[in-house]
């Protein structure tokens, strides 16, 4: 079988800062005291588990940790939760992405100037409550349906998840203005680099008989990657790994395609290839 991969794909520069930071930090304690990660340092599940065997204690609060070194995610973490690791005597390892450090800062900035924030993204990921935990009050949007949460009359200062399609910026943008409001203020935080790979995985995809997207199904930006191949192909299969692959989806393709999230290894994707070119 002929296999394309995406020209754009795998780790972005923000999640091989994070997982480069983990293991210097696991290779400078040597095991002399334990390190935990507050929260998956990356959404993909193969990562998580090689990073674990090599030492990193992943948990899903503060109250987990009694003390020892504390690697921050990709994602971020809000400001309380530092704090409350600074109160139990944790070195703190900050392994934020650069761009969802920005969005923080933006938001705040936007609050601190009297605008009621909006972030729209996914009111439950990691990255959207890291943002919530540096503000008084900001709202989430995820779908016209939660635009009756803005207050009338607002002077609003939006923003947006860093891995969210500009196609999904751009429509909720669109709906939000047909709203009553006093004034909107809206910054673009999208990640370039997520969009980067959500244009070359179309691109590609509308090439090929079959397209495979390959990362951690809890990954937010490798879904909306499938969900737009599916757009243009529907024969696109999200997988985390070559061994997810019921290769009777294959059967009458010829020509297939490989993209990847951001946060999936370039081990697991020259798996998969290699897989493929044998079948």
């Amino acid at each position: 079988m002929k296999v394309i991969v995406a020209e754009k794909c795998g780790f972005c520069p923000g999640v091989r800062s994070a997982i480069s930071t983990a293991e210097k930090v696991l290779a400078r304690q040597g095991g002399v005291g334990p390190v935990y990660s507050l929260g998956p340092v990356i959404h993909n599940p193969n990562e998580v588990q090689r990073l674990a065997l090599a030492g990193l204690h992943t948990v899903e609060s503060v109250d987990q940790i009694p003390s020892g070194t504390v690697l921050i995610r990709s994602h971020g973490a809000a400001p309380d939760q530092i704090e409350q690791l600074k109160a139990k005597g944790a070195a703190i390892i900050d392994a934020t992405c650069v761009l969802v450090k920005r969005l923080q800062k933006i938001a705040q900035q936007l609050e601190d100037e009297g605008y009621q924030v909006v972030i729209i993204g996914e009111a439950n990921h990691p990255e959207v409550q890291a943002v919530k935990g540096h503000l008084k009050n900001a709202l989430v949007i995820t779908d016209p349906e939660d635009l009756a949460m803005i207050p009338s009359g607002s002077r609003l200062g939006i923003v947006c998840q860093t891995t969210q399609s500009p196609q999904q910026f751009g429509a909720m943008l669109g709906t939000i203005a047909e709203g009553h409001f006093q004034e909107m203020k809206v910054i673009n935080t999208l990640c370039r680099e997520s969009c980067k790979r959500q244009d070359s995985a179309v691109r590609l995809c509308r090439r090929v008989d079959v397209m495979f997207v390959l990362g951690g199904l809890h990954s937010a930006n490798t879904r909306r990657l499938a969900e737009l191949c599916r757009k243009y192909n529907p024969h696109t299969y999200h997988l985390e790994t070559w061994q997810d692959l019921d290769l009777q989806v294959l059967a009458g393709r010829h020509t297939a395609g490989v993209t990847a999230g951001a946060s999936t290894p370039d081990w697991v994707i020259e798996e998969f290839v290699k897989g493929l070119e044998t079948v």
